[in-house]
């Protein structure tokens, strides 16, 4: 499994059912990758359609598999209300090294409510791959073929 640097692009989110009875909501979202985790700015009146256009970065290593991100509605007098949450797998990422900016479905209680648009980027630890690529050369790769002729 490689190990690296995972660049997440947060940019917006659409459709979220506004949790705030008399104004916009203030959302905002937490990024959880394992044990890490980080926040973004709160998009302050912005309510169901809010742009961040913020970018976090994650250490990636052993076993790790997809990213959460969580919504939540910022409030001043009490809790912060959770709006929804998406679980997005890190497979594409961590084999091509990047994943264009994509919708991923909201759900709260098992339901949609809403998209959040994310961008991904992986960059590779050098030799984190080390032992699977010389495994591979080992039974007549790419570059011992390309010898031959």
């Amino acid at each position: 499994m490689p190990r690296g640097t995972l660049e997440v692009l947060l940019v917006s989110a659409k459709g979220l059912e506004n949790t705030d009875l008399l104004s916009n909501m203030d959302p905002y979202a937490i990024i959880t990758c394992r044990t890490q985790e980080k926040k973004s700015s709160v998009a302050s009146g912005q309510g169901s359609e809010p742009e961040w256009n913020e970018t976090f970065l994650f250490t990636i290593s052993e076993g790790v598999t997809e990213l959460k991100i969580k919504l939540m509605d910022s409030d001043n007098l009490t809790n912060d209300d959770f709006v929804g949450e998406s679980t997005i797998p890190l497979g594409a990422v961590l084999a091509e090294g990047s994943v264009p900016i994509a919708s991923y479905n909201v759900v709260k209680d098992d339901k949609y409510c809403g998209e959040i648009r994310i961008g991904l980027n992986f960059k590779r630890e050098a030799g984190s791959d080390e032992g699977y690529y010389r495994q591979e050369e080992s039974f007549g790769g790419w570059s011992q073929s390309s010898r031959d002729y």
